[in-house]
Order: structure tokens, then C-alpha cells, then sequence
């Protein structure tokens, strides 16, 4: 079974994200580049203008079961590693595929 990982993230933590992706071997993803939002609990907000210029992009990645925990724990790393950067994962299952 497949499950759909969606990682918004700090723009600055780009290519780590990927480079996950890519050391795992998790080929099928989407990127969007500029998305804006904010944290939930501390972070700040990523709205691109001039009072919030930072802006965060989001991956949703589709990835076997197998690997899900892994990459949550690689990503939760990396997020502790550069906390005030953000990053989250969020987990779903893919019920059906074409």
C-alpha cells in the first residue's frame, strides 16, 4: 500500500528535502515552490511581502508504506537540526491510483 507524505517546508531547506527523497529512492513527488502559510503552535509567518518576505514551498510525495517511518524520522532530523526553518510532514493513504 501506498501513502501520500505532504512536506511544506522553509524554501532554504530545499535540497536537504530532496536529497532525503533522492537517498531513499522516493522518485514520484510534486513540488510547489512559493506557498505561504504559517506554523500552527510558534512559527512565523511565510507570506512573501515586505512585513513576512520568507515564503515555504511544499512537496507531496507518494511513498510505500515501508519507507514512511523512516522518512518521517529523516525528516524530523532534519527539522530539529534547523527548527527555526520549519518543516512538517503530514501522512495519508492512497486509497486509488490511475
Amino acid at each position: 500500500m501506498k501513502k501520500a507524505v505532504f512536506i511544506p517546508y522553509n524554501q532554504a531547506l530545499k535540497e536537504r528535502v530532496i536529497d532525503i527523497l533522492d537517498r531513499m529512492s522516493v522518485r514520484g513527488f510534486t513540488m510547489w515552490n512559493e506557498v505561504q502559510g504559517r506554523g500552527s503552535i510558534k512559527g512565523e509567518p511565510h507570506y512573501g511581502d515586505h512585513a513576512w518576505p520568507s515564503l515555504n514551498s511544499a512537496i507531496i510525495a507518494i511513498v510505500p508504506e515501508t519507507k514512511v517511518d523512516e522518512l518521517l524520522r529523516k525528516l524530523n532530523d532534519l527539522d530539529k537540526e534547523r527548527e527555526h526553518l520549519g518543516l512538517h510532514a503530514f501522512v495519508w493513504s492512497i486509497e486509488k491510483e490511475v
